[in-house]
């Protein structure tokens, strides 16, 4: 039992400063090469490097404009981290597979992890379909023989379950970021008793913690208090 990290790497460039949050604005929608001097990913090597110190494990879900670069990539491999996709355009079957291809033929291995990016309502950048509709996802998921959907509810005592071709379904998390999290009930002293006594997704996005020092202070204790998970 213990904690499943899921990590949503939205942004190539972070939010800060406003040039970096251009960057990853406009990436979202034009193929633009990796420019190192603007420190692509930076947010997430540095999660990255705090959870290869504490020995966590943890699944990483990436966009088509968050690919990982080869840096990250001898992180991930140095940590023995999960890739994921995190779903954009998933009007249909046919535009899931082709982002899961995408990620397929970059880091050269199957996926195996899903999440979706967004949870209804805005639309982030052109390839972005909005609507949130997991039973498609936890379907397609069966089809294409993965493993694992994490969803995005915000009700971190749903238990999960077991679809068809063993397909395991997590539909909610235990969002880091309070703007997502009823802080009042379920604070990290809850999450910590919790995770003791059963598998919890904690939920993380690397721009937004590493902007709060109090969020990077709980992730650290998180990731060293309790066992991290990746499920086979």
């Amino acid at each position: 039992m213990g904690l499943i990290i899921r990590i949503d790497v939205d942004r190539p460039y972070g939010r800060q400063p406003l040039a970096r949050h251009l960057l990853s604005r406009l990436s979202s929608d034009v193929c633009i090469p990796k420019i190192p001097g603007f420190r692509f990913l930076a947010e997430l090597q540095t999660m990255l490097s705090w959870l290869n110190e504490a020995g966590a494990r943890a699944y990483v879900f990436f966009r088509r404009c968050t690919l990982p670069s080869s840096p990250i990539l001898h992180f991930l491999d140095a940590g023995r981290h999960e890739i994921g996709l995190h779903l954009e355009n998933s009007r249909s079957f046919g535009s899931f597979m082709e982002e899961t291809h995408i990620l397929e033929h970059h880091i050269r291995k199957p996926v195996r992890a899903l999440s979706k990016h967004g949870s209804g309502g805005r639309r982030f950048g052109f390839h972005h379909y909005a609507p949130y509709e997991p039973e498609k996802y936890v379907d397609w998921a069966c089809r294409a023989s993965m493993r694992l959907f994490l969803g995005n509810l915000q009700d971190p005592t749903l238990m999960p379950t077991e679809a068809g071709n063993d397909l395991l379904v997590f539909p909610s998390a235990f969002w880091l970021e309070p703007h997502w999290r009823d802080t009042g009930t379920f604070t990290v002293d809850w999450l910590i008793e919790r995770a003791r006594e059963r598998d919890i997704v904690l939920l993380v996005h690397p721009e937004n913690v590493l902007a709060h020092p109090g969020l990077a202070a709980d992730f650290k204790r998180l990731i060293r208090t309790l066992e991290s998970r990746v499920l086979q």
